[in-house]
């Protein structure tokens, strides 16, 4: 009961609140990734091991104490509850989900394919210059589907599971490998264990999300 009542007042202030507009903590961890990064990535001639390695010190680097923090704080006399439902509401973007793709869908409507690219790309990595109708309107959807997993389901899921410190592992992991994981020079090595551990904490939720949408929608489609 207590697991689901903190869910129930995470989500409420998510919809009230949104995401905080400064001072927002994954942005603040986002920045220390940056500088972390710096420090491990090392020399062009490393081999792939060593710089596969280093990837992984840092994944681990950054969040261990973040996880040990939350598992102090959520064991705090008094405050414990609070501060679980704190840290569940920061992990969480299911307002500012709304907040990115309504625009799109208005500028759609409106036949304003410049305003339409341009919001889109604020929630996509590729370039949207050139794209159509077509392609916005799945670019949006696509997003907004794939965060409604690692912004809302996955970070419940992994709220019943584990408490405050398993959804802040699963958040930090996940901005890891919006950061590092891809497969390019750069990260194909250094971001490895970013991926891979993504990959693990999303494996359960990512399917349960994709049932949850067909149930909703479209079985036979879907």
């Amino acid at each position: 009961m207590t697991v689901s009542l903190i869910a129930i007042a995470a989500v409420l202030l998510d919809g009230w609140l949104g995401e905080p507009r400064r001072f927002h903590p994954l942005i603040g961890f986002g920045h220390l990734a940056t500088w972390v990064e710096c420090r491990f990535y090392g020399s062009p001639a490393l081999s792939p091991a060593r710089r596969r390695l280093r990837g992984t010190l840092a994944v681990g680097l950054l969040l261990t104490p973040a996880v040990a923090l939350a598992m102090a704080i959520t064991r705090l006399p008094c405050v414990s509850d609070a501060a679980a439902a704190l840290l569940l509401y920061l992990a969480l973007g299911h307002r500012s989900l709304h907040e990115h793709a309504r625009p799109i869908a208005a500028a759609l409507r409106a036949g304003n394919l410049d305003a339409a690219r341009g919001r889109l790309g604020h929630i996509v990595s590729r370039d949207t210059a050139t794209l159509n109708t077509t392609d916005i309107a799945k670019g949006a959807v696509e997003s907004v589907l794939e965060n409604g997993n690692d912004a809302v389901f996955a970070a419940l899921f992994w709220f019943v599971i584990g408490g405050a410190p398993a959804v802040v592992a699963y958040r930090l992991a996940n901005t890891l490998d919006a950061m590092w994981g891809y497969r390019n020079a750069r990260y194909l090595y250094f971001g490895w264990a970013a991926a891979r551990l993504d990959d693990l904490l999303n494996y359960l939720p990512a399917r349960l999300t994709a049932l949850t949408y067909a149930l909703m929608g479209d079985v036979p489609r879907a």
